[in-house]
């Protein structure tokens, strides 16, 4: 009988994601669009009517009067006059850095704006995940059959985003296997990420009153070979047959590897990566996946803590702005209205 039909369930997550009303929604429909008009008017602020030059780009009188001295010193240098030289190519107008210095401060606001309601007691909406709904489902399997959880962070140090939403995450989890008091296995391909892990590790465990039951030992360094480490942790799901399998990281040609050797031993799987190429092997073998940024946001959406919340949410309202700004500019741009070119960066004029 397969052992994953041996687990009844445990008790769902229960955080609370209430949606708002549509009358809550209004200031923040109205913030959306002031930002987006905002944003639009600076970036066309920049532009010159004349051929569409950057103001700021051109040079002023005093470059104009010192190429003027070194186009005669070199008129001279050769032996002809000043006003035999040739003329000199115009300078190309350079981009201007005033939009991305008005997006960066819009996106300032916004993260500050919605950590501060989320420190106020305002509740986002969080869409439903069911890779992180699982995760208690998937610890308390483990405990009931008093068997290991192994949790593996990727192959990258933590120079990669994914290896840190890794150890985000890897917190949350230790702090709910603190509780239920399961054996936990941490093995590491770079002994920097090793280090953090144990930290990690040990404050969920101090967090929640069991330091007693915290094992540096449990959380190792293999080896720094790519399927040198696929090995050690497929032997590792051999011998001990963990219940569940945790990968959230940045994996590459060991994924399928891992991600079958543990559901050979029928363990509940929970992968999350931000590696297009290894997702397909993920959702084949593993009982859920976590897809892109639904790993990044897998540590506010298990923890709730506002300044995580709110950073979500901005990120939310920044793609919409963006989202808006491309159809404005692109209608702009097809009825001959606004010319969106120069903001792109440096083009040619026809």
């Amino acid at each position: 009988m397969d052992d994953r039909n041996d687990y009844r369930g445990a008790a769902p997550w229960n955080g609370s994601r209430s949606p708002r009303s549509k009358s809550e929604q209004k200031p923040l429909i109205r913030l959306l669009f002031l930002l987006s008009f905002f944003v639009l008017l600076s970036t066309t602020a920049c532009v010159t009517p004349d051929g569409g030059r950057l103001e700021g780009d051109l040079p002023n009188a005093e470059e104009q009067d010192s190429s003027t001295e070194a186009a005669e010193e070199r008129g001279a240098g050769n032996g002809t006059e000043a006003g035999a030289t040739d003329e000199e190519e115009p300078v190309p107008p350079q981009p201007s850095r005033l939009p991305e210095l008005v997006v960066a401060l819009s996106f300032g606001a916004l993260v500050v704006f919605f950590v501060i309601k989320a420190r106020a007691g305002r509740v986002y909406f969080i869409r439903r995940i069911p890779g992180l709904e699982a995760i208690d489902e998937a610890i308390g399997r483990a405990t009931e059959m008093g068997r290991p959880i192994l949790y593996c962070p990727g192959l990258d140090g933590l120079d990669e985003v994914a290896t840190v939403a890794a150890m985000n995450i890897l917190g949350q989890v230790a702090a709910r296997v603190a509780e239920y008091e399961t054996p936990l296995r941490v093995p590491n391909r770079d002994p920097i990420v090793m280090t953090v892990s144990q930290e990690i590790v040990r404050e969920a465990y101090n967090a929640a009153g069991r330091p007693d039951l915290y094992d540096d030992a449990s959380i190792y360094y293999v080896t720094d070979s790519q399927f040198g480490y696929a090995a050690a942790v497929c032997g590792t799901m051999v011998r001990e047959r963990p219940a569940t399998n945790f990968f959230f990281g940045r994996f590459y040609a060991e994924s399928l590897v891992l991600a079958e050797t543990g559901n050979m031993t029928g363990a509940i799987q929970i992968a999350g990566t931000d590696s297009d190429a290894q997702i397909p092997f993920f959702i084949t073998a593993c009982d859920y996946t976590l897809i892109g940024e639904e790993l990044y946001a897998g540590s506010a959406y298990l923890s709730r803590e506002p300044l995580l919340v709110g950073t979500i949410r901005a990120q939310d309202i920044g793609k919409v702005i963006f989202i808006i700004l491309l159809i404005v500019g692109s209608i702009l741009s097809f009825s001959g209205v606004l010319d969106i070119r120069p903001f792109l960066g440096k083009w040619d004029a026809p």
